[in-house]
């Protein structure tokens, strides 16, 4: 189980994060929900340590997170693999090497900058491409992708960590519908085939509410909502995104998992 207890981050006098405490069981597909501002990408980044807490700490299965230090921090990590916004792939090389990447904490550093990578880790990155239907791309610089092809990649690249947990900072808000719906159909098949743990920052209400089973919504820092898509209320909704409420409540239907729709208060129906 993944454990925040009073979470804080400031940056000078500002709180991005204000005493944020949950927690998480094995398997779940959480979407952390508001408006842009509101310390959803700040809450991923420390629970992966890659921005130091303030106060409080992350406990994972007993082990305090924010004690870690050399070793077992590169480990932790490796196994709370991060999914940017941005994909942060290295565009020079081949998408192969990009999805290998997630292999480094497993392998001497020697061999990762001489690229000589074993036969196993090899067949591993080729596996995760195929489950996104990118192996036929794995000599391609990353580059040349599209941007939902780049963030397949990274998605791969995040699962050959062997990762328990997931963290998805806003993994399609640089896509167009149809990359976002691959995207996220890939997110929730690995949550589902293989129980990993997926924590998935996003600016849609409707997405969330699609794909999530549970949503912690966040306002100015701190913790507002946590529960069930079904129990969050349009007020509570409007009174998380303020005036972006209509944008990310959807004004169209989109397609759900399953070939359900969403209305515009992001009820689902039969298609």
């Amino acid at each position: 189980m993944l454990v925040v207890e009073g979470l804080t981050c400031r940056f000078g006098t500002k709180a991005a994060v204000d005493n944020a405490s949950f927690a998480i069981e094995p398997g779940g597909f959480v979407g952390v929900i508001g408006r842009s501002g509101a310390g959803k990408s700040t809450l991923l980044r420390m629970i992966n340590r890659l921005a130091p807490p303030t106060e409080g700490r992350i406990l994972y299965k007993g082990v305090d997170v924010t004690a870690l230090r050399g070793k077992e921090l590169r480990q932790w990590r490796a196994r709370s693999a991060m999914i940017f916004q941005q994909f942060n792939l290295v565009g020079r090389l081949d998408v192969l090497t990009n999805v290998l990447m997630g292999r480094i904490s497993q392998i001497p550093s020697w061999r990762s900058l001489a690229q000589l990578w074993p036969e196993e880790d090899l067949a591993v990155a080729m596996s995760a491409l195929e489950q996104f239907d990118m192996a036929s791309l794995a000599a391609q610089r990353a580059d040349q992708l599209s941007g939902g092809q780049q963030q397949r990649v990274a998605i791969a690249r995040a699962l050959v960590q062997e990762p328990d947990i997931i963290l998805a900072d806003e993994p399609i808000a640089s896509l167009d519908p149809r990359n976002t719906k691959i995207v996220m159909d890939a997110l929730l098949r690995i949550n589902k085939h293989f129980g990993i743990t997926v924590i998935c920052n996003l600016h849609s209400l409707d997405l969330a509410r699609s794909y999530c089973d549970r949503l912690i919504g966040m306002a100015s820092g701190r913790i507002v909502f946590d529960g069930a898509p079904a129990t969050l209320t349009e007020h509570i909704a409007r009174e998380l995104y303020d005036l972006e409420a209509n944008e990310v409540m959807g004004a169209t239907p989109a397609d759900l998992p399953g070939g359900s729709t969403v209305t515009a208060l992001g009820t689902a129906a039969a298609a």
